[in-house]
């Protein structure tokens, strides 16, 4: 479930499994045979297209509530799922059904003898969602990138509003070393004459957006924004301005400062497709039914433990400042795990483990791209965490018995 190399990265740009992406040049043509067998699917309704570097997912689920809560039928596609694999194709938040993935499978696997090359696995999963979402006639579809944007499997689907959340560097091996290279990629989701959300306020990436020809731009801090977000029991409490309204006091049952922003950038979002404001009662009905799994769940109690996915600088960073805001004032025990490809001293620096008192325990994930734990443990004592309060667990579920056991 882990295995970005051949969940996501490689098959999220059209490379079948297995296949080094590097060595063979990105295409859309697969997932277009595929979708062409099927009756093109994605033709039978609209979609809402999202990308960026963080904050996809909880973006995603936020525009999901607020789409549901005005009334339509909605599927959801998003990646990577974290415990079952049906979580990644939802209509209005409730996973598919495994017996009826499976019949959409099989539909699949009956037409992929008619293609002259063998889909990927995000290939196969993205054309099982669109149909999915034809067969129960949604109204639209919110539709995560997997990887990237011009060359993720996703772009067949016909989207009038893109949402670009945010660019910063990740999985450069795939999609270019500096932020200017990864903005056109990303721009690739952006139709012409489509409207385009960004939660990205950087100036100088402006160009880049603008080169894909869109209808109209909504820019965070100019044409929708965080107008205040305060802290709140379980959550924040955030009022919003977007180009049609200005929404006050809404409890977002989500921690860190940055899930204020992404709630900003879903509510122009729902609105640049509904081409109207939504009502106050049907925002605060939507944000109170929001829930985004590993975006700093609170999984346990006595003690507080707390599961996070972030796994490159940016979301390290917005992390670390959500901690510090929300669940500040007591020591912490860090459970850490990382994929290969990941600077361990990076890592460490970003969380920036208080070495006066905090604790670490560096394990292995279950991936064969896992890095060493040994790694991270060497980071932690090298920025000068004491060797004593760092130990190396490898397997996961003993890791976090033992956190909780020095907690």
């Amino acid at each position: 479930q882990g295995d970005w190399s051949s969940d996501v990265c490689s098959s999220d740009l059209g490379v079948p499994t297995g296949v080094d992406r590097r060595r063979t040049a990105p295409t859309l043509a697969r997932i277009e045979a595929l979708t062409a067998l099927l009756g093109s699917p994605q033709a039978e309704f609209p979609a809402i297209h999202l990308t960026g570097t963080n904050g996809k997912t909880s973006t995603a689920r936020i525009l999901t509530e607020l789409l549901v809560a005005a009334g339509l039928r909605v599927g959801t596609y998003s990646s990577p799922h974290l415990e079952s694999v049906e979580e990644r194709i939802s209509v209005d938040g409730e996973p598919i059904d495994p017996e009826v993935l499976a019949e959409l499978l099989e539909r699949i696997a009956a037409v992929e003898a008619f293609l002259d090359d063998r889909p990927s696995y995000f290939e196969i999963l993205t054309a099982a969602a669109l149909e999915h979402f034809a067969d129960v006639a949604v109204d639209v579809a919110v539709v995560e990138v997997g990887l990237g944007g011009t060359w993720d499997a996703t772009r067949v689907v016909q989207a009038p509003v893109a949402v670009i959340t945010n660019v910063g560097l990740d999985h450069t091996e795939y999609l270019g070393d500096t932020r200017e290279a990864i903005a056109v990629e990303k721009a690739g989701i952006v139709e012409p004459g489509a409207t385009l959300v960004l939660g990205e306020d950087d100036p100088g990436l402006a160009p880049t957006f603008a080169a894909r020809g869109p209808g109209r731009t909504l820019v965070a801090g100019r044409d929708h924004a965080v107008v205040g977000d305060r802290l709140a029991v379980g959550g924040r409490l955030v009022d919003l301005r977007t180009p049609g309204a200005e929404y006050r006091d809404l409890l977002l049952p989500l921690h860190g400062p940055h899930q204020a922003r992404n709630a900003s950038t879903a509510l122009a979002a729902a609105e640049a497709f509904l081409g109207a404001p939504l009502a106050p009662e049907v925002v605060e009905q939507a944000f109170a039914a929001v829930r985004s799994p590993g975006r700093l769940e609170v999984v346990g109690r006595q003690p507080l433990v707390l599961l996070d996915g972030a796994h490159n600088p940016a979301g390290l960073a917005a992390l670390r400042v959500a901690l510090d805001e929300g669940f500040a004032g007591a020591a912490r025990v860090w459970v850490l795990g990382v994929l290969a490809g990941r600077d361990a001293d990076e890592v460490i620096a970003a969380l920036a483990p208080d070495p006066t008192r905090d604790q670490i325990v560096c394990c292995r994930p279950p991936s064969p791209r896992a890095l060493d734990p040994e790694a991270l443990a060497g980071a932690a004592r090298a920025r000068g965490v004491p060797g004593d309060s760092v130990r190396v667990v490898p397997a996961v579920e003993v890791a976090v018995r033992a956190a909780r056991d020095l907690a």
